[in-house]
């Protein structure tokens, strides 16, 4: 029976788990994280999952103490793996394994090391991510690449859909390598870190709109960070506005002496961008309530309104 220590939280954690489950890997015990009642929950339970399994899962403030590591070692594994946990793993838990450790990773690896890679690639505009699996060093997200699996980022597509279709990645990745890792002949390469790139995490305020960009680096924004996830915003008149969903559009610019300038032609909110071009806004919020073209707040009557040019 091949034994392995998992450390999973998140969508991809629960279909890794799954993954192992079905190739008959054996996980005596399994690392998570409690659920922190001010996230949005739009993935799967681990813990769920753990109990319709009869798996040991605990939840400590780290998994790098004394008596953590007894326990994992008196298992003697095969593998460590890390499908999406949030503390790193000191070295005593890399080394323990007989067959690796090993991690998933939600971009193509080496670029986007590091935190929230899925939110980071629609922000740069990138057209296509991914899920990849490699070995665990102490540096994160740097250890030789076993397998990865690309995925499209459509020009619409927002955070959560690029990361269901990452998640799905991740347990083709992990389903077609199992096989060779426990016969210990999966093929492994260096990563050129010098090729990559790292980013770190992302707070709620790095969603305020810089309305210095064009229309495409706005509409990038606003889909890497829209809900479940915290939401783009803005200032108007005192009103936090919340651009939540938006479009670029084909139509040229309403007001070209006021860029940018938010408004609303024909029932539709749209903003004219730094670049000459326009975006539909499909979703936008007053103060955390929706605004209806018919009923637009006192404070965003007089339009077109000016936008800050600066973040």
């Amino acid at each position: 029976m091949t034994t392995a220590v998992v450390f999973a939280y998140s969508e991809p954690g629960v279909r890794c788990i799954r993954e192992l489950l079905a190739q008959g890997i054996e996980i005596p015990l399994l690392f998570s994280h409690s659920d922190d009642p001010g996230e949005a929950q739009w993935f799967g339970s681990v813990a769920q999952l753990a109990k319709e399994n009869g798996l040991k899962i605990v939840t400590p403030d780290s998994p790098n103490t004394p008596a953590w590591l007894a326990e994992g070692t008196a298992i003697h594994p095969d593998f460590v793996f890390s499908f999406y946990y949030r503390h790193m793993l000191d070295r005593a838990w890399l080394s323990l394994p007989r067959l690796g450790a090993l991690n998933i990773h939600g971009s193509l690896l080496p670029k986007y090391r590091g935190r929230a890679p899925v939110h980071w690639a629609i922000i740069h505009g990138e057209t296509q991510t991914g899920a990849s699996l490699h070995y665990m060093v102490e540096k994160p997200d740097a250890g030789a690449l076993v397998d990865q699996e690309a995925v499209p980022i459509l020009e619409n597509d927002t955070a959560l859909e690029v990361s269901i279709k990452v998640a799905a990645a991740a347990a083709i990745v992990l389903r077609r390598s199992l096989p060779r890792l426990i016969s210990g002949k999966a093929p492994s390469q260096p990563l050129d870190l010098s090729k990559g790139s790292y980013y770190g995490r992302r707070r709620p305020e790095d969603g305020r709109i810089d309305w210095r960009q064009g229309a495409r680096a706005i509409h990038d924004l606003v889909r890497a960070v829209a809900p479940p996830f915290p939401g783009a915003f803005t200032e108007v008149n005192g009103c936090r506005l919340g651009v939540l969903q938006t479009r670029l559009d084909a139509q040229p610019v309403n007001y070209p002496d006021r860029i940018p300038c938010l408004y609303t032609d024909a029932g539709q909110w749209y903003a004219d961008c730094a670049d000459g071009r326009r975006l539909k806004i499909l979703q936008l919020t007053a103060n955390g309530e929706p605004v209806a073209h018919n009923t637009v707040p006192r404070a965003l009557l007089d339009q077109p309104l000016a936008l800050k040019a600066q973040a």
